[in-house]
């Protein structure tokens, strides 16, 4: 498993969240979005899955029957992904990251963008790829 050290940079990130029984590390308990931390071998590795399971979350999920609190749940997500990545993402890049490495679809991928320091272009190269072949 992971250094502590960085177990509590990730959960500073995201307010509230919880680490439970079974290794999950949960960011919005009511709202059940979670990764399974106890398997994850280095920071990389959550790196990947903070993009791959919080990426639907800052931009797409519906909990609320309110635009504004989907919006505020959406925000916390996003700052939180921000926050623990280093980056700048805005909800357009959620909408790209999420259609490319959402559900953890192409982990090779994802470590590739992970590696590059999160060069956007890397995403939207496969999507232009994925245009012309249609």
């Amino acid at each position: 498993m992971v250094e502590w050290e960085k177990v509590k940079k990730l959960m500073d990130c995201f307010p509230g969240s919880i680490i439970n029984h079974n290794g999950e590390f949960i960011a919005m308990v009511k709202e059940n979005e979670y990764f399974i931390l106890e398997n994850c071998k280095d920071e990389r590795e959550i790196k990947c899955k903070v993009l791959a399971w919080f990426s639907r979350g800052a931009h797409k999920t519906q909990h609320y029957n309110s635009k504004k609190k989907n919006n505020e749940y959406h925000q916390f997500m996003l700052d939180g992904i921000n926050k623990y990545l280093g980056t700048n993402f805005d909800f357009e890049d959620m909408d790209i990251i999420y259609t490319k490495l959402g559900n953890d679809v192409n982990r090779p991928l994802c470590e590739k963008f992970v590696d590059s320091g999160y060069d956007m272009n890397i995403l939207i190269s496969k999507l232009k790829q994925r245009l012309d072949e249609v």
